[in-house]
């Protein structure tokens, strides 16, 4: 990870705000993604037989698999929508519906003056969403085949409190280097962005945890991810306020609202599994 990153660093990359990735960064970020699923097979190489690599980090399509992946991208959205209300009862998160102002300023080329919803500008960002949703989508099987695939069933045998709370920590520690450049929480202190980073993964891998146990399959965890990752990301900008934009310490799934939606879900699910 800290090799995929260091030309960032020569280069003395900051981020300070909501702005996008140039090529050096895409591509740096990119190879940093496949470096779970590289550490993963190199190890298993030496572990396993050849011809059971894929079942060993749960790279399998049993029946009803297409079935697990619709809750797998339903729930980071709702997810990100429950902790949008929760923001704007607070007061952290400002919202504009009439005329989708926030929406306008990040992702739409017409003018902030223009009044109404902007169907036609929601629809092509929905199509380029979605579009990078599918290209994005196997570098995120990158992450998770090291996370979900190969880390957690090799630490469940300590717990399963342990076994989540250890792949959460290292799953947000993996990303320390992209932290230290501003990368979840641009302009915040390194101190305050890795402390709430920590506690979003540890609260994020359950619900992973339980569309991967449940699928029996690393696929879903995978479609999860890349949707909390781009389309939950995107989404607070589609209903914010452009004078007020969303502040990423206060909005969303790696925010203290995502924190209670998720909170929220997963007490669902331990209910349900103690009934």
């Amino acid at each position: 990870m800290w090799l995929s990153m260091s030309p960032l660093w020569l280069a003395g990359f900051r981020r300070t705000g909501a702005e996008a990735m140039g090529a050096l960064e895409q591509v740096c970020v990119s190879a940093a993604m496949l470096t779970p699923a590289l550490a993963a097979v190199l190890v298993l190489r030496r572990t396993e037989p050849a011809g059971k690599l894929r079942a060993a980090v749960a790279l399998t399509w049993p029946k009803g698999t297409t079935g697990h992946c619709l809750p797998a991208l339903c729930a980071p959205l709702a997810l990100t929508l429950v902790s949008l209300v929760v923001g704007a009862a607070a007061g952290t998160y400002h919202v504009d519906l009439a005329d989708m102002s926030g929406f306008r300023s990040r992702f739409a080329p017409e003018p902030l003056g223009e009044r109404g919803i902007p169907w036609e500008a929601l629809g092509r960002w929905l199509g380029g969403l979605l579009l990078q949703m599918a290209v994005s989508l196997p570098l995120f099987f990158g992450e998770e085949l090291g996370w979900q695939g190969y880390l957690l069933p090799r630490l469940a045998p300590r717990g399963p409190v342990f076994a989540l709370a250890g792949t959460g920590v290292v799953f947000a520690l993996w990303h320390l280097s992209t932290l230290l450049l501003g990368g979840q929480y641009p302009g915040a202190p390194w101190a305050v962005s890795i402390g709430a980073f920590l506690v979003s993964c540890v609260l994020i891998v359950p619900v992973f945890t339980w569309l991967r146990t449940r699928s029996a399959s690393v696929v879903p965890a995978v479609v999860a991810h890349t949707c909390a990752s781009t389309a939950a990301v995107q989404l607070p900008w589609v209903f914010a306020d452009a004078d007020q934009p969303p502040h990423p310490l206060r909005t969303g799934l790696v925010a203290w609202p995502g924190w209670v939606a998720i909170c929220g879900l997963l007490a669902v699910l331990w209910w349900r599994r103690a009934r």
